[in-house]
């Protein structure tokens, strides 16, 4: 395994804006619940002691945020369940491109293979369908992981994602547990130092087409597709529910329903949830009333959550958390950790793909738009077992 850089870096490529976190003067870690709780009152304590932090909250993290989940915490997590670098300030961004270049084996990430079948994911998705139709959720974002081996210089290798798939929020994130990288296009929650939270909820897919004028046609039956609008607007009401309740009465707004976005791969529906803040609502209560975001969970949220906790036999870790950064003042921005791929080593690669599953979803929609999403990584779809 590489040398650790101590970095954190985001990068919005559509607008070409970036921000680096390097050398942090401290690190704050924690791999199991004992060691949550005060790992989140030093996050508070160092943002207000005027430092900047930046790092990841793994998934799992969310079965320690409601007292109805703690039991349901898995054993055997991979990532820690939070990790944040606590540094003086942003560095100058241009400090990153030697690091990229001097690398003198190209990065790579080959073989990838879903963990799961078609018909693995079949009677999963049956499980699932018995508890839409009993009315136990109404929705719920099953996943599963994909393995791929993976080589050359971390940060090397996230540039050569960011060639193939442009994103708003690629996030580099090398401090502990995997070295992670992000190519996710989706922005959990971003606040303002004015205390107005922003989250844009993403949910709703069509690959793209093969020529212009099948694209287009991508395009508009995705924006006016009722299914694909039914589980985006079950998303956006959880949205506006959690965040109501840390917001100040009569601001909450959702100015934006439906747009389509268009990426390398697919086209994909985002809607908007705008609200200020409550004053003196801190990062905990943040987290405690958003955390794990409900695009990847489903609604309602605690039952979607217990619900995909039997079915998916292995932990999230760090995908489907959040990662972000933190700033004195208040503002902060963290995305929904999907595209997203956590290295390990022995040149072990890991990487989930899911999708929402509502009641006229089939498995085998579903279980190839899982493998569709899965060619952000290589350019390929994940071989299936």
């Amino acid at each position: 395994m590489h040398p650790r850089r101590g970095l954190a870096y985001f990068r919005n490529d559509l607008e070409g804006h970036e921000t680096l976190f390097a050398e942090p003067r401290d690190m704050i870690v924690a791999w199991d619940a004992k060691e949550f709780p005060s790992a989140l009152h030093l996050v508070e304590q160092a943002q207000r002691a005027g430092r900047w932090l930046a790092g990841y909250i793994s998934y799992e993290a969310g079965y320690l945020l409601d007292p109805a989940l703690r039991d349901f915490l898995p054993p055997d997590r991979k990532s820690p369940l939070l990790c944040f670098g606590v540094f003086d300030g942003p560095a100058d961004p241009a400090s990153l491109e030697s690091g990229a270049a001097s690398d003198e084996s190209p990065p790579f990430i080959a073989e990838p293979r879903a963990t799961w079948t078609a018909a693995q994911y079949h009677r999963r998705f049956d499980r699932l369908h018995r508890h839409l139709r009993e009315g136990d959720c109404y929705q719920a974002n099953l996943t599963f992981p994909v393995e791929a081996r993976w080589g050359g210089e971390p940060l090397a290798l996230f540039h050569s994602l960011m060639e193939r798939q442009p994103v708003r929020y690629g996030a580099f994130i090398d401090l502990d547990g995997p070295v992670v990288l992000s190519r996710s296009p989706e922005l959990f929650f971003e606040v303002s130092d004015d205390r107005w939270i922003d989250a844009l909820p993403m949910k709703g897919t069509a690959p793209r087409g093969q020529t212009p004028e099948e694209d287009e046609a991508q395009r508009t039956f995705l924006r006016n597709d009722p299914k694909n609008q039914a589980e985006n607007r079950m998303i956006v009401d959880l949205l506006r529910n959690d965040i109501s309740r840390i917001s100040e009465v009569g601001t909450l707004d959702v100015p934006e329903l439906f747009l389509v976005e268009t990426y390398p791969t697919v086209h994909q529906m985002v809607s908007r949830v705008h609200a200020r803040l409550l004053e003196g609502i801190g990062f905990r209560d943040m987290l405690g009333a958003l955390f794990p975001c409900g695009s990847i969970t489903g609604a309602p949220k605690i039952s979607a959550m217990k619900i995909l906790r039997a079915l998916e036999d292995t932990p999230r870790d760090v995908y489907c958390g959040a990662i972000g950064w933190i700033a004195p003042a208040g503002r902060m921005r963290f995305s929904v950790a999907i595209r997203t791929i956590s290295l390990f080593p022995e040149g072990r690669a890991v990487f989930n793909v899911g999708g929402g599953v509502v009641f006229d979803s089939t498995a085998e929609g579903e279980y190839a738009e899982c493998l569709l999403k899965g060619r952000f990584a290589t350019g390929e779809k994940p071989a299936s077992i």
